[in-house]
């Protein structure tokens, strides 16, 4: 069985500086075992504090930034630079504080990029970019990422799957989402494949709004109601969490630790 883990934090700064030391050594883990790591980001307010808090942390400096590669989970097709994109938020919390290599930083495409405003081109795009870096023994068709991380809505949504949503039944690495209940409506997502081609998924919920889907998360099982529950790693899953985000667990679900 795949192990799946509650780690419990009192709010959340000490949620995002836990999961920034626990995302450093992740990485130097994997740069130790095959000389690279591979991390998928998130956006929202929870994931660009994880981000902000490993740039002001000065284990930042234990990690070989030149040999790790950046994907996203998710984006907002808006024009690049916008500051809904969250690959803005990440450059402006992380990536432009630490020595990435420019070439293993793969943002989604732009409404404004080589595809114009056609989600679903810049979608097989993306695709296309996680297949050139995949093994020969990749099923999926995306890299072995180490760590994937994932914000989750109060509609209980992961990157920008959402509830009875024709992209939760996708089965190519990348979707074009259109009609999205959250603004902006059009986005682009990996899909429950990709997600779960990860060694590791961390789920980041801090917050009361977030008990709910937090709790559907642990409980309920189909993702196609509640998309995080489909949130599941190759190896493991953890659920980083505040107490507010806690607040429905189940009794005993916390298999927890608690700055």
């Amino acid at each position: 069985m795949i192990p799946l883990s509650v780690l419990l934090h009192r709010d959340q700064d000490v949620l995002a500086e836990a999961a920034a030391a626990r995302l450093v050594t992740r990485i130097v883990d994997a740069q130790a075992a095959r000389g690279s790591a591979s991390i998928v980001l998130t956006g929202g307010g929870v994931g660009t504090a994880v981000l902000a808090a490993l740039a002001a942390s000065g284990a930042r400096d234990a990690v070989d930034w030149g040999r790790v590669d950046v994907w996203w989970g998710d984006e907002r097709f808006l024009p690049a630079g916008d500051p809904e994109r969250n690959e803005t938020g990440a450059r402006a919390a992380l990536l432009d504080h630490v020595p990435v290599d420019p070439a293993r930083v793969h943002p989604m495409p732009a409404a404004d990029g080589p595809d114009g405003d056609d989600p679903d081109a810049a979608a097989a795009r993306y695709a296309a970019e996680l297949w050139a870096a995949a093994r020969p023994e990749d099923r999926e068709r995306v890299p072995p990422f180490d760590v994937l991380m994932l914000g989750v809505g109060p509609d209980a949504h992961v990157a920008s799957l959402f509830p009875e949503t024709p992209a939760l039944r996708d089965e190519r690495p990348v979707t074009a989402v259109r009609g999205a209940p959250k603004p902006p409506p059009t986005r682009i997502s990996l899909t429950f494949p990709s997600l779960q081609a990860a060694t590791e998924v961390w789920v980041l919920a801090a917050g009361e709004s977030k008990a709910e889907a937090v709790r559907l998360g642990l409980t309920e099982p189909s993702p196609l109601r509640a998309p995080v529950a489909g949130a599941r790693g190759r190896q493991g899953t953890l659920f980083l969490l505040d107490r507010a985000a806690a607040a429905r667990l189940p009794h005993g679900a916390e298999g927890l630790a608690s700055p």
